[in-house]
């Protein structure tokens, strides 16, 4: 009888252990997501890295920036975006474009969240910190930070006619 008592507690002790092991293992980490952000004539790319060994669900959004200036915190997500990408992103490298932006000025904001809503990793944004102390999860400030982008991106023009260049047949 001892035995059988013996083997419950054991088991009852082991069980609890081998399934927390692997929670402990995939525990997040502030590096685990990155973001990169471009802009591509009226469309604003980012390229996700997701390092966490499993699938997120991560949005890329933008927010007007009026004189390319980043705004409040607050009145970047209060109002919540209307311009966004969102899907699954599998670990790896993934690219979200947000496509036909009216030409202005925009903060590109990103946001990931794992599949079981333990841990989130945003770009990093003035004040973010108070954003994120709002959820019940892990938070991360991603180190790529939310940045102005002007649609259309700025092309390189061509030289004034007259910047020193000696007119053509000239010496």
């Amino acid at each position: 009888m001892r035995s059988i008592v013996r083997a419950t507690l054991i088991t009852m002790a082991i069980v609890p252990l081998s399934v927390a092991a692997p929670a402990l293992a995939a525990a997040a980490d502030a590096d685990d997501v990155t973001y990169a952000f471009g802009v591509y004539g009226a469309n604003v790319t980012n390229t996700i890295t997701n390092n966490t060994g499993g699938v997120l669900i991560c949005t890329t959004s933008l927010a007007s920036a009026p004189g390319g200036i980043l705004p409040p915190i607050w009145e970047v997500t209060g109002p919540g975006q209307t311009l966004y990408a969102s899907s699954e992103v599998q670990p790896g490298t993934t690219t979200q474009t947000v496509t036909d932006i009216p030409d202005g000025s925009y903060v590109a904001l990103a946001t990931c969240g794992n599949a079981d809503n333990t841990a989130m990793w945003a770009s990093d944004y003035p004040g973010i910190g108070e954003i994120l102390d709002l959820f019940p999860m892990d938070t991360f400030a991603v180190q790529q930070a939310s940045m102005v982008v002007t649609v259309p991106a700025p092309t390189p023009g061509l030289p004034a006619p007259d910047a020193g260049l000696a007119p053509f047949g000239s010496s």
